[in-house]
C-alpha cells in the first residue's frame, strides 16, 4: 500500500497564496504519478491538476490555470501545489492522489491522502 501525506493547507484571504505539499511512502512501482483533486461541500470530488512525471506535460483544471503550479520531486516522491490568487471558491478539502499510470480523473486513481482543508475568505 502507498501511504500519502498532504500538509500545507490553511485558511487565506482572497488574493492570498498556500503551498500544498504531498509525500508518498510505502510501495510504489515504475509509473508511479501523483496528482492533486478538491472536494467542496456538496460537489463531487474534482481534478486539479498533474505534473509531469516521464517528461510529459503538466496538466491543470480550467478554473485553476495561470493560478497554480504543479511541481514534483521524484527522488523524495513528492509533489507540491502552489497557489496564488485564491478565491472564495477555491475552498475544499485537497486531495494527494496516487495511481499505477497517469491520472488526471478519479478512475485513475488507486490511493487517496486523507485531505488538507483550504479555506478562502472574502
Amino acid at each position: 500500500q502507498v501511504q500519502l501525506v498532504e500538509s500545507g493547507g490553511g485558511l487565506v484571504q482572497a488574493g492570498g497564496s498556500l503551498r500544498l505539499s504531498c509525500a508518498a511512502s510505502g510501495r510504489t512501482f515504475s509509473s508511479y504519478t501523483m496528482a492533486w483533486f478538491r472536494q467542496a461541500p456538496g460537489k463531487e470530488r474534482e481534478f486539479v491538476a498533474a505534473p509531469s512525471w516521464s517528461g510529459g506535460n503538466t496538466n491543470y483544471a480550467d478554473s485553476v490555470k495561470g493560478r497554480f503550479t504543479i511541481s514534483r520531486d521524484n527522488a523524495k516522491n513528492t509533489m507540491y501545489l502552489q497557489m496564488n490568487s485564491l478565491k472564495p471558491e477555491d475552498t475544499a478539502v485537497y486531495y494527494c492522489a496516487a495511481g499505477p499510470g497517469v491520472i488526471f480523473a478519479r478512475r485513475h486513481v488507486a490511493y487517496w491522502g486523507q485531505g488538507t482543508q483550504v479555506t478562502v475568505s472574502s
